[in-house]
């Protein structure tokens, strides 16, 4: 159900950052466990236009589209059958993928996939941690169960999701190895990894059967040197794609893949240790929501600083 407009980012055809339009778009009313958040702020994820369930969901096309699923803001409305929220609120969390997104003043979103915002930080620094302190939560808490004391290994640990996984498993009591590109290695020392490998310079062919867990943060085609890291019995995640069965039965480790869930349970952690100051967000740029195109066309430009992208759609 649809009551009155707001101005959002929309793509009416598939295609990447040109397809993006500013203007007026119908308001969601939100559904039965559904809240409608007034946002304030919302972070993206640049590979995001290229994701299948961005642009269709079951088969059937989605467009007109609204991207951006991480966000920060205040509950507007309550749907029926939601407890413990309130009008007021403040509130992030994280659409899921095949819903239209937060790029928009409103957005409805299950009321599973929110939690109460960290309030020692911002808006938009709140939007910058959902997606990837998500993902490094589940990565290493849900699906690696790493424990004090073993040896984890992040491949890029300055990116996005890797800045958290460094951090978490730094939390948890985990000694950390991070693969950083030369610039970031300072970045990384002071994230509170205990080693960085500078790849710049270094190989990682150096490294075998030494690590517990390795998670790999980097990209699609996973190295066999990761899985030559790791110790017999070892567990390697990915975040891409699912990992080769056949390397993984070569060097007898478990390696798995997940997409990340919109899950109330892992949020509230997060949000407790940002405020805490257990966890810092990087956030690389802001734009005002009526220059959307133009952020998510800054994703082909290399950063100068990590973190995510946020567009401000409320002071």
């Amino acid at each position: 159900m649809f009551m009155g407009s707001m101005m959002a980012l929309r793509g009416h055809t598939r295609g990447g950052p040109e397809v993006l339009v500013y203007e007026s778009a119908p308001r969601p009313t939100p559904g039965d466990g559904e809240v409608l958040v007034a946002v304030h702020a919302a972070a993206i994820t640049f590979d995001e236009l290229t994701w299948p369930e961005t642009w269709a969901s079951g088969g059937v096309d989605r467009t007109p589209v609204i991207p951006s699923h991480e966000f920060s803001g205040v509950v507007a409305e309550v749907g029926d059958g939601v407890t413990g929220l309130s009008v007021g609120d403040e509130v992030y969390g994280l659409v899921p993928f095949d819903r239209d997104g937060a790029a928009a003043e409103y957005v409805s979103v299950p009321a599973m996939s929110l939690a109460a915002r960290p309030r020692t930080v911002s808006h938009v620094v709140a939007a910058a941690a959902v997606l990837p302190a998500l993902t490094a939560w589940e990565a290493l808490v849900e699906h690696a169960a790493v424990q004090p004391g073993q040896r984890v290994l992040v491949h890029g640990g300055a990116g996005g999701v890797g800045s958290f996984l460094t951090q978490l498993a730094t939390a948890v009591g985990a000694s950390v190895t991070s693969t950083v590109h030369a610039p970031d290695v300072g970045y990384v020392l002071a994230l509170g990894a205990e080693r960085v490998i500078n790849t710049d310079q270094e190989s990682l062919d150096a490294e075998t059967g030494v690590f517990d867990v390795v998670i790999d943060a980097v990209g699609r085609d996973v190295p066999e040197a990761l899985f030559a890291a790791l110790r017999r019995g070892g567990r390697l995640i990915t975040l891409q794609e699912p990992p080769s069965r056949e390397l993984a039965d070569k060097y007898g480790v478990t390696a798995l893949f997940f997409v990340v869930a919109a899950e109330r349970d892992g949020l509230e952690p997060m949000a407790d240790m940002i405020d805490t100051g257990k966890l810092k967000v990087g956030v690389a740029a802001t734009f005002p929501l009526a220059e959307g195109r133009a952020a998510y066309e800054s994703g082909a430009v290399r950063r100068r600083r990590p973190g995510k992208t946020v567009l401000v759609v409320r002071e």
